[in-house]
């Protein structure tokens, strides 16, 4: 497919569409990304819909032509149904999905595309672009957090490494999190009285955490033990890949969705598509809702310090590093698309993230093996947050107001542009 034909996606919407109409289409739509995952595994994150998609999908081996030339066929036939209301939604989040989908066999065919072009037709989204002085301003702060003569990065990780679990105590560490995040979460929103995740401690992933949503309101989190752990990364994950994150998020959209309106293309998660936005936005978004304010380092420094037999004494000093840390985040994005719109060979996207992102030389060469699977997908999580949170507190002046807000979030088909809106 040539990159002018995406560019020409029309989303026709006009007057009622009768959901008998759609049905159809969105067999066909589950049987072409079913598909494609046959090409690239990584396209469905997760499926929990007819198990008779999935045979015909091995059955009928479309190529990736057959899936573009169908494709385009389904967007059409979907842009010529009126509609208004929730099935206009339905349309457009399935327009979004098929531009994604072609994109995805654009790029499985060998074809370039820019990065922030590439960011947009996968997830609906384009990132800010951040300049070396914008990070500059950060590390001096940091610099003066931690004054000596190495090479900042040097200092950050060596101060770093005081606070890494020791590995025989991260399951002890990573469980007691996981069921703090899920109180917190129970506490303001209802979940199926059934749902369960299980969690497993992995290697060789380019990855630090993942989310494999099994369906039936149950997970597995998979924790990756290649890299060293900070005590503050339990936390973090046990809120994004579980509670108030992915696991919530999927467990209320299968409730919501799936079972409650009958929409089975959400019984399918296309990983490359604007949900990924909404989902990595939201799972990033949600430690701070769970642990507003103090509530996080009072937690941590009381609970899950000793747990890991860590001294607390230099917490403070450590928080204030960690913010400053987070502004550095774009550091990834930038590294990122200069590596993939072939400014930075991979040696000077791993250096890049040393120098402006602080990360150990170890975890900058993941960073650049996540970037070659993932590639633009590193948006959703700082530019995924960032438009949730203002969605979230646009016209919200409390707890109990931005947790109502965020449950409608998760358990809705809204897309990217729908954050823009209050």
């Amino acid at each position: 497919m040539k990159l002018p034909l995406i560019l020409l996606a029309v989303f026709a919407l006009a007057g009622p569409a009768q959901a008998e109409d759609l049905q159809p289409l969105v067999e066909e739509y589950l049987l072409l990304e079913l598909s494609m995952a046959r090409h690239d595994p990584a396209q469905v994150d997760a499926y929990f819909g007819p198990g008779e998609f999935k045979a015909m999908a091995e059955e009928q081996q479309l190529s990736l032509e057959d899936i573009e030339s169908r494709a385009l066929a389904l967007s059409e036939k979907l842009g010529e149904l009126e509609a208004e209301g929730a099935d206009a939604q339905r349309i457009e989040s399935l327009q979004l999905r098929l531009l994604a989908l072609r994109t995805r066999i654009t790029l499985e065919q060998g074809e370039k595309i820019p990065f922030d072009q590439e960011s947009q037709l996968l997830f609906s989204a384009v990132a800010p672009a951040y300049g070396e002085q914008h990070f500059k301003t950060i590390l001096e702060q940091i610099d003066d957090l931690l004054p000596g003569n190495a090479p900042l990065p040097e200092r950050v990780n060596a101060f770093r490494k005081r606070f890494m679990i020791p590995p025989e105590r991260i399951e002890f560490v990573f469980t007691a999190a996981l069921e703090e995040c899920r109180r917190r979460t129970l506490e303001h929103i209802e979940l199926p009285k059934h749902e369960s995740f299980d969690i497993e401690y992995v290697t060789d992933q380019p990855w630090s955490a993942y989310n494999w949503y099994q369906g039936n309101s149950h997970s597995l989190i998979q924790v990756n033990l290649d890299l060293p752990v900070y005590i503050d990364q339990a936390v973090d994950l046990g809120c994004h890949e579980g509670y108030p994150g992915h696991h919530t998020y999927n467990a209320l959209i299968e409730q919501n969705l799936v079972e409650g309106n009958g929409w089975q293309e959400f019984s399918l998660y296309p990983l490359f598509s604007p949900q990924s936005l909404i989902a990595e936005g939201s799972g990033n978004y949600g430690v701070d809702l769970a642990f507003p304010g103090d509530e996080r380092i009072e937690y941590e420094r009381d609970r899950l310090f000793p747990l890991a037999g860590l001294d607390a004494s230099d917490a403070d000093r450590y928080y204030r590093l960690l913010a400053l840390l987070v502004q550095l985040n774009y550091a990834t994005n930038e590294a990122a698309r200069q590596y993939l719109d072939g400014e930075f060979s991979a040696e000077q996207a791993q250096q890049w993230l040393v120098s402006y992102a602080l990360a150990t030389p170890e975890r900058a060469e993941k960073s650049i093996d996540f970037i070659d699977a993932y590639r633009s997908y590193v948006i959703n999580y700082n530019y995924g947050k960032d438009l949730v949170a203002g969605w979230v507190e646009t016209g919200t002046t409390n707890s109990t107001e931005r947790w109502e807000k965020f449950t409608r979030l998760l358990s809705s088909p809204l897309n990217p542009a729908d954050l823009e809106q209050p």
